[in-house]
Parts: structure tokens; C-alpha cells; sequence
């Protein structure tokens, strides 16, 4: 035999049985040629929301700051833009919010409102504004 079986019955029908393997084994290489960078960012741009370390929490708590369902999608997205620009310790600012987030965490440090005196940052390696 050659490999097709008793499939094939005319060469009409064995160029149909070869144009269908090549295609399928197209569809097969363009999806083996996805490098393991690409499945890695895409599986890091699907984590979950933000979350909040103790400090930011106690922060959030004695500053009265409570974030809408809507804010929180806002500040996912920021996040989600720091980490496409590859920044690593960003500062996130919304509304007159401002939010210290280590990105590779995906976890807010600290956060503030603007009002506040204290309006130096450091140890940020780039900003977002939502």
C-alpha cells in the first residue's frame, strides 16, 4: 500500500485526499509557529483584576477611597497598558487617584488621592494615566 489505503479510487480523488493534508498541515505549522512569547503574553494579559497589598488596602481604608466597578476596570486597563510598555513599578493615575502597582505582580502598592501633600514618587520606571 501506499499510505492512503483503499481510500482512493481515481486520481481526481487522491488530489483531493493530498490538497486536503497539505491544508490541514498548514493549519497545523502556522499554529506550531507561535513562538512561546506570544502564548506567554497573552496568557499574562488574561490575569485576573489588580489586588491590593496590605499596605494600599490600609491606605484605601484610611483615606475613605472606595473604587466603583468602573474605576477598577480603568485601573486594570492601566496596568494592562504599563505592562504592554514593559514597565515594571508604574504609577497609575485616575480621576484624583493615584496608584503605585508593581505590574509583574499585578498588585497595587500603595494609593492616594492627588489632594494629598506628598506629591513625589519614586522607585516608578514609567506613569499611566486612565
Amino acid at each position: 500500500m501506499n499510505g492512503l489505503g483503499d481510500r482512493i479510487f481515481s486520481i481526481e480523488q487522491a488530489t483531493d485526499f493530498l490538497v486536503q493534508s497539505k491544508s490541514i498541515n498548514k493549519a497545523k505549522s502556522s499554529s506550531d509557529n507561535v513562538s512561546f512569547q506570544d502564548i506567554f503574553n497573552q496568557k499574562v494579559n488574561e490575569t485576573e483584576d489588580v489586588k491590593f497589598s496590605k499596605h494600599a488596602n490600609q491606605r484605601l481604608e484610611s483615606r475613605n477611597i472606595n473604587l466603583s466597578q468602573e474605576q477598577m476596570s480603568r485601573l486594570n486597563q492601566g496596568v494592562s497598558k504599563a505592562r504592554d510598555k514593559s514597565i515594571n513599578e508604574s504609577l497609575v493615575m485616575m480621576d484624583n487617584l493615584a496608584f503605585i502597582v508593581n505590574v509583574k505582580n499585578n498588585t497595587v502598592v500603595t494609593a492616594l488621592e492627588s489632594s494629598e501633600e506628598s506629591n513625589v514618587f519614586t522607585n516608578i520606571d514609567g506613569a499611566v494615566i486612565v
